[in-house]
């Protein structure tokens, strides 16, 4: 029953994190998307989720095996390494500086936190 759970908010996850992708796609040279959010709304409402859901399922799940769960992990970290190197790729650094935003400082702790939702996916492979 455990590893139902994991998976539904690893879905939800998955979920999350495609539609922040298709909205910053939307948005592109705009500050909204089709959602009426502006980019910390967005990074708030779809983004912190989607990062905590699937620790959330692995510690809900730790002593179950499960591939699935192992790759669904594994997919909702590269979708969130994709956001972080993404926002190192589009961002205007002139911009950034006017609006006194730190593109670095944004994008790295997406990296080290998708590296270790990645390490949590291995772990769940490993045990299965």
């Amino acid at each position: 029953m455990a590893i139902k759970a994991s998976i539904i908010l690893t879905a939800i996850s998955i979920g999350l994190l495609v539609i922040y992708g298709a909205d910053v796609g939307a948005a592109q040279g705009s500050e909204k998307g089709f959602l009426p959010m502006d980019h910390k709304a967005r990074g708030l409402g779809l983004g912190l989720p989607s990062i905590i859901l699937p620790i959330v399922a692995f510690f809900i799940s730790r002593k179950e095996p499960s591939k699935i769960f192992g790759i669904m992990l594994i997919i909702s970290a590269v979708l969130i390494m994709i956001g972080g190197i993404t926002v190192l790729a589009i961002a205007d650094p002139v911009e950034a500086q006017e609006k006194g935003r730190n593109v670095v400082a944004e994008a790295v702790p997406l990296l080290g936190v998708g590296a270790f939702i990645i390490a949590l996916g291995v772990i769940k492979l490993r045990k299965s």
